[in-house]
């Protein structure tokens, strides 16, 4: 029997009250990165056999009891290989009869030694759409560009190219990218034709990465369309669920007016990543080379927040505020929060809409979950963050302003919730409540100084007015306008 030292919980990442369903859970996955078949690091085979030891201790129901009776009462706090803060919008909620509202920040962070390190090799299938609308500057841009980013690679780098219509074709299999000025003449060689089906390029994507797929990877989608698919969205849904299951993200980009951003910001958010506007095929180098060099600066490609609901507490609207802006959805009590970079912190901020049954004892419990992070470099299995977050309650507010993180976060993602608004009430019929929303929300970007912005939205209005709905380009450019502002440095308070 193993000395109290040897924690088999913390080795495979798991609690001690874990099931037995979690126990096997943990073990496979483990396995399935530390295997000797496939590693050949240093220093990693000791580790799977001792990964394989804990498991055959914990999975036996007897060996397991007399395990736990040489362990400490009080589990050590797990190390984690990445930092965490959290920020409060207030100090205190308020015993009261009405709804209040709280908003908190959750930061994730690489570790300062990390930011130091190489980032994990790649493992990356670009998908594009050759449908015949790309014919012309669009297509010639993105092979241009699909070429230089090939010649980017690091050399253990994989890269796969699609391209898809009404049907898919495997234009480069996923491989290590040696001769490349043959690869480069066959990219040179896709010619736009037929109409736009996005899940063909979705499924052979997929099936390119799964080939070298390894969890020691980045393994990622990008995805590259001008076009509506029409009749297979759900499809496209339900394969971006499978694909976050196994570590994979999809990000996704749109060129011009004619493609579908709600439908992309769903895709993409399934994965925990996001969407992006191309407005000129001119733009579209710039935006594909600064994806492909963010996916070389991911640390931990997944973080993964479980939630237990809370009777009064409804959690009524979650957003990434970095590095990369976007809605994120609640789906089957889970939201994906997306990557943490080496350089940038990632931010995520929650909405909560309090009932007054759940302010009645001297603290709120207000976030209850475990957070789950997967790091492609850390041969050691991660264990789950139990996050109990939760706040005092008394009879009175606190006069204490919120902090600035929380300040300046609302005071953007503000600008960006006002043209969500619209586009509903646009949507909905209601023209007169959006046009005033734009309205206000054109004066108020006036005021920061940000005239551009504020000009299309002005422009929208009159359209809005004369047509009763809003343009496919008017309202991208004002949904990824706002969120950009997400990102623009807060000014010294």
């Amino acid at each position: 029997m193993p000395t109290p030292q040897q924690d088999y919980y913390a080795l495979l990442g798991i609690r001690r009250d874990s099931s037995p369903e979690d126990i096997k859970r943990a073990y496979l996955k483990a396995a399935q990165k530390l295997h000797p078949d496939k590693n050949t690091t240093a220093g990693e085979t000791e580790i799977f056999l001792g990964v394989q030891q804990a498991y055959e201790v914990l999975s036996n129901p007897q060996r397991r009891t007399l395990y736990d009776a040489t362990l400490p009462k009080e589990a050590p706090p797990p190390a984690l290989p990445y930092e965490y803060r959290i920020f409060y919008s207030r100090p205190n909620l308020v015993r009261m009869n009405e709804t209040q509202m709280l908003y908190v920040i959750i930061e994730l962070q690489a570790p300062p030694e990390a930011r130091r390190n190489s980032a994990p090799p790649l493992n990356v299938a670009l998908v594009l759409d050759r449908s015949t609308s790309m014919q012309g500057e669009k297509m010639d841009v993105v092979k241009s560009t699909a070429i230089q980013v090939m010649r980017n690679l690091r050399p253990n780098d994989v890269f796969s190219v699609v391209a898809f219509s009404d049907r898919a074709e495997v234009i480069i299999p996923a491989a290590y990218q040696q001769d490349r000025s043959r690869l480069e003449a066959r990219i040179q060689m896709i010619r736009p034709g037929g109409a736009t089906e996005i899940f063909q390029g979705l499924e052979a994507g997929t099936k390119e990465i799964m080939r070298t797929h390894d969890p020691k990877r980045i393994n990622h989608i990008v995805l590259i369309t001008d076009g509506h698919t029409y009749g297979d969205e759900q499809h496209c849904l339900e394969l971006a669920t499978k694909l976050a299951e196994r570590g994979i993200g999809v990000s996704s980009m749109g060129i011009g007016m004619e493609w579908n951003d709600v439908f992309l910001d769903v895709l993409s958010t399934r994965t925990g990543m996001s969407s992006a506007y191309i407005a000129n095929p001119q733009d579209i180098k710039k935006i594909l080379l600064e994806k492909f060099n963010a996916l070389a600066q991911i640390y931990a490609e997944d973080a993964t927040l479980n939630l237990t609901p809370i009777e009064g507490m409804e959690l009524s609207y979650a957003f990434r505020l970095q590095p990369d802006p976007s809605p994120l959805t609640l789906e089957d009590s889970k939201i994906r929060l997306g990557a943490i970079f080496q350089d940038t912190p990632t931010r995520i901020i929650f909405e909560y809409m309090i009932q007054p049954k759940a302010v009645q004892s001297d603290a709120t419990l207000c976030l209850d979950g475990t957070l789950n992070v997967a790091i492609a470099a850390h041969p050691m299995p991660i264990p789950s963050l139990e996050m109990r977050l939760q706040r005092p309650v008394s009879d009175s507010p606190s006069a204490d302003p919120p902090p600035s993180e929380i300040r300046h976060a609302l005071s953007r993602l503000m600008l960006y919730r006002m043209q969500e608004r619209a586009r509903k009430e646009a949507e909905s019929g209601d023209v007169e409540s959006a046009t005033q929303r734009l309205q206000l929300l054109a004066t108020t970007l006036l005021s920061q100084g940000e005239r551009s912005l504020a000009q299309t939205i002005l422009l929208e209005v009159d359209t809005l007015l004369k047509q009763n709905t809003l343009s496919e380009e008017g309202s991208k450019r004002i949904k990824y306008g706002t969120r950009a502002l997400i990102l623009a440095q807060p000014k010294k308070e």
